[in-house]
């Protein structure tokens, strides 16, 4: 049970983004040493956008959705939500959805960026294993 319960995070865009930074902070330092007739403005410009270039890489890398016996915890590029598992009433990742989907008890959806389809077949098991997941969590008794 406890390899279920391991984090859902995207193949794919981990190596992509986090790649992306590394060559723009890179390319960044390289620029400062090739051009030395930059002023301090400049220099500091170039710096503070190569950082805020690596910061969105690094938090688009960090997407995932954590799972343990009371529900999810799902961290998207912007926000992240607690979601108690009778929260969830389906999971859906039909064709042309990038990401997994959630359906939610109060009528809302969220989507769960930990789990793109970029990684293909992998990100299909991983959707059928958050979907057995809210299954196995959600189950009653009489199973209404």
């Amino acid at each position: 049970m406890a390899s279920s319960y391991r984090p859902f995070r995207p193949r794919a865009a981990r190596v992509v983004t986090l790649t992306l930074a590394v060559v723009v902070l890179a390319l960044t330092g390289l620029l400062l040493a090739l051009l030395p007739t930059l002023n301090i403005g400049d220099q500091i410009g170039f710096v503070l956008v190569a950082l805020l270039i690596a910061g969105f890489c690094w938090r688009q890398a960090s997407v995932r959705a954590s799972v343990d016996d009371e529900g999810v915890t799902v961290r998207n590029l912007v926000y992240t939500r607690r979601l108690e598992w009778a929260e969830i009433v389906s999971v859906r990742f039909g064709s042309g959805r990038p990401w997994v989907q959630l359906d939610l008890s109060d009528g809302d959806t969220l989507a769960v960026m930990g789990i793109q389809r970029a990684d293909g077949q992998y990100a299909q098991a991983e959707a059928r294993r958050l979907a057995t997941l809210v299954a196995q969590h959600t189950a009653t008794p009489r199973d209404d």
